[in-house]
């Protein structure tokens, strides 16, 4: 047995370190480490309650609209306070935009280009992949890096600027968006899907979308193996067997994502079992942190994130993360585009991970049904839009009372939940998708997400940087700045 540290990691958001102990050729068992404190939640404690939408987005210079809508959220929650329609249409535009551009970000700029790597010159396909893929200079990464910017943008239009930007309140947004700015935001919109149907799927959006088995994927997929950046991913697939790489933990956590003016939620909610093949409902109330081997103060049990503690104890003995343990009902779960996927039941991903689990192959190819299926969802919401009517709400906040925010990152579930007394902020507390997915071990010594999926994870010979390791991290598409925040 030997033991192997990997990190820090290029290509992931923040600072990582993943300790591995090595058995023969294969990862025997992992530990993930969370480098870094920041102290967010205790910069927030004593501050007025509406000044969380200043601080919240300055956790994250990627996902800052994430945060700021799980915040509005918490703050709506402690108000009592609803969105007009068109606050809805605008908040899921703007959300929908930042995750759009993390998915795009994800795919071209920090998954693919391992396969340029030298320890896959002997593929036939890795010439292709260079030309594709080598960072800075791939031709498919340098048109997705032109079309990200493109498509952020809508943001300056929607929002008034990214990243954090400010527009959105708990009631609704304070960016009104006239008739002339929905045609130039629709065609903005119809551009990238433009993109998406020429270079990553050669095809349309729907007829990917329509794909109903995996069956069906790889008989797409056979038509011309190489056209389409999603194909060529698919084709290493099959030839590295990615559809059994870095297995999770069975259990997928979706808060759903875009709620609409008729309380429902465009992406649902829920835990899909996958060993059942069943969605429980979601609740939210046997959520706990456990800080066992965490750098951070730990309570006689594990704690609801409305009664955490966050305080620091960097000379803890067991401690080797500054990342505390979510569970939920005691158990490890996994989040992202495949966990919302799933809960809302599109078939392709249902199937794919019936077949294989949560792996490398299935948490891409989620990542992929979304983009596909979100655009289309922008078009309607703009579309929805009524110009004359409202976009936000005044909003009065109470003195005294408690909020829950939950929402869809594009990294997974993200929650805040706020304390004010004497209208000020008491508690703070944030649990955020990568904390669910880059968690610890807890105090029954069960490994979080991450942990699990590496254990088994080949070792080449010689190798210190273990590519398969690189591709399961990698899957999980982490923020590491928000883990910490």
């Amino acid at each position: 047995m030997s033991r192997l540290l990997v990190g820090p990691f290029n290509r992931v958001e923040g600072d990582l370190e993943v300790s591995l102990e090595i058995d023969g050729d294969r990862v025997a068992s992992a530990q993930v480490n969370a480098t870094m404190y920041r102290g967010f939640e205790q910069i927030l404690q004593g501050k007025a309650p509406h000044d969380a939408l200043v601080y919240v987005p300055r956790i994250c210079g990627i996902c800052s609209v994430s945060q700021s809508v799980a915040a509005a959220r918490a703050l709506a929650d402690l108000g009592g306070i609803a969105m007009p329609p068109n606050g809805q249409h605008a908040t899921n535009l703007i959300l929908a935009t930042e995750n759009l551009a993390d998915h795009l970000t994800h795919f071209y700029l920090f998954f693919m280009p391992d396969f340029a790597r030298p320890v896959y010159a002997d593929r036939p396909w890795h010439a292709e992949a260079l030309r594709r893929f080598a960072p800075d200079r791939g031709e498919q990464v340098r048109g997705a890096t032109a079309a990200r910017q493109r498509w952020l943008t809508l943001l300056g239009t929607l929002g008034g600027k990214w990243p954090h930007t400010q527009s959105v309140e708990p009631g609704g947004s304070t960016r009104p968006i006239d008739a002339a700015e929905r045609v130039r935001l629709l065609s903005k919109v119809r551009e990238f899907r433009g993109f998406l149907e020429r270079q990553l799927l050669a095809a349309p959006l729907e007829q990917f979308v329509g794909l109903a088995s995996e069956d069906a994927l790889w008989d797409w997929h056979a038509q011309d193996p190489l056209a389409g950046d999603l194909r060529f991913f698919l084709t290493a697939v099959q030839d590295l067997s990615l559809q059994t790489l870095g297995p999770g933990p069975g259990r997928y956590l979706s808060y759903g994502a875009y709620a609409q003016p008729d309380g429902g939620l465009a992406l649902a909610q829920g835990l899909w079992r996958g060993d059942a093949r069943r969605l429980d409902p979601l609740d939210a109330r046997a959520i706990t942190e456990d800080a066992t081997h965490a750098w951070l103060a730990q309570a006689r049990a594990p704690l609801h994130p409305l009664h955490g503690v966050t305080r620091p104890e960097p000379d803890k003995a067991g401690a080797y993360t500054w990342n505390k343990a979510p569970r939920l009902g005691g158990e490890v779960v996994e989040t992202g585009a495949i966990a919302r996927q799933l809960a809302s039941a599109h078939p392709l991903v249902r199937d794919a991970v019936a077949r294989h689990g949560g792996t490398v192959f299935t948490r891409v190819l989620a990542r992929v049904v979304e983009l596909a299926r979100v655009v289309p969802m922008m078009e309607d919401w703009l579309q929805s839009l009524r110009p004359t009517e409202a976009f936000c709400v005044p909003t009065a906040l109470p003195d005294e009372g408690h909020g829950v925010g939950l929402s869809e990152a594009a990294r997974g579930a993200l929650g805040h939940w706020l304390v004010v007394r004497d209208g000020r902020i008491a508690n703070y507390q944030i649990v955020a998708p990568t904390s669910w997915n880059f968690s610890p071990r807890d105090a029954q010594g069960t490994p979080g997400a991450l942990e699990q999926a590496l254990a088994g994870a080949p070792v080449r010979e010689g190798e210190k940087n273990p590519v398969a390791v690189q591709h399961i991290v990698r899957s999980f598409d982490p923020c590491m700045v928000c883990t910490v925040h």
